[in-house]
């Protein structure tokens, strides 16, 4: 080979000869691949991802893959790596936000789910740039809230949501896993009965199955649960025996942290959640991610071993 044939070149002609050889390439090199080759299809690919299975919360209608909000806010499940959440805020600018919403959107994903505001750090970044994507850019993406509900403070979040917006609003997992570990289901009752009053989807969030065990034995009653599903073990514990559990819940689930922070492949992720029983999918995409995720999904979900469970 000629020493003035760049590595680029290389990987294209090498790639092009044989379609068996991009398997052995990095994830770097398959993007520099893909940024620098022709894409006669690019098109098709596109028309693929949309028409996104949709299915229903109470009235609302969602699609099964939802555009998770963690990444947009900077709150980056990153594992041990401690520069992603500011790494994060610098990458999603309000207009790389606009961007990545309206792809979505483009794309077939209605529903995007993000915190409230922290009541740590008090960060209203979720309404500040949904209200700006909806009254200047012309977004319809809805927004289900994940509410910070506690013992000494169960609605403040709840009432944000509601008067700015959200068609949903869940208590966030680790509220519930407190809630619930502290014998606190008096609190969820009464945060689901506020959301529900006010005509919105209400849903609880957690990472231990004890969450949706002790709400389905106090009978609250949530139009949803959000209830982590991965095989790595990243805040989902016993994903057996929430997968056994959550086949006998008469409500729909919408699974999280699917990939483990990262840690596993959409194509294996996404499957493992639908075939065992998940109705959606939250999942936190960059911009550039979206199509390819929405591809997979609709894969997935349009073979029989993903309907083992009666969808909502």
């Amino acid at each position: 080979m000629s020493e003035n044939v760049s590595r680029r070149a290389f990987l294209k002609k090498t790639v092009t000869a044989s379609a068996g050889a991009a398997l052995g390439l990095s994830l770097e090199e398959k993007v520099l691949l893909a940024a620098t080759a022709a894409k006669p299809k690019a098109p098709a690919a596109k028309n693929c991802a949309k028409a996104l299975p949709i299915g229903k919360i109470g009235n609302v209608k969602i699609s099964r893959l939802i555009c998770g909000g963690n990444l947009i806010n900077g709150y980056a499940h990153s594992r041990n790596l401690i520069y992603v959440s500011s790494l994060l805020k610098h990458y999603f600018t309000d207009e790389k936000i606009f961007k990545t919403l309206k792809i979505a959107e483009e794309n077939g994903i209605n529903t995007i789910i993000a915190n409230v505001a922290s009541q740590q750090q008090g960060d209203e970044n979720t309404i500040r740039v949904l209200k700006k994507y909806w009254d200047q850019k012309g977004g319809k993406i809805q927004w289900i809230a994940q509410a910070d509900s506690t013992v000494d403070n169960p609605h403040e979040n709840a009432k944000k949501a509601i008067d700015n917006g959200a068609v949903g609003v869940f208590i966030q997992g680790a509220c519930g896993d407190a809630l619930v570990k502290s014998g606190r289901l008096d609190v969820i009752e009464k945060v689901i009965s506020l959301i529900k009053d006010k005509g919105l989807i209400a849903g609880v969030g957690g990472h231990t199955i004890d969450v949706p065990i002790a709400v389905e034995t106090a009978d609250i009653g949530p139009d949803f649960y959000f209830k982590t599903l991965n095989t790595v073990d990243y805040y989902s514990a016993s994903p057996q025996q929430t997968i056994e559990f959550m086949k006998k819940v008469d409500r729909p689930w919408i699974a999280y942290k699917v990939l483990g922070a990262g840690a596993v492949h959409p194509k294996q992720g996404f499957r493992y959640a639908f075939d065992n029983g998940a109705d959606f999918i939250a999942a936190g995409m960059f911009d550039f991610q979206i199509e390819e995720d929405i591809i997979i999904a609709k894969s997935i979900l349009s073979t029989t071993t993903a309907l083992k469970r009666e969808r909502y």
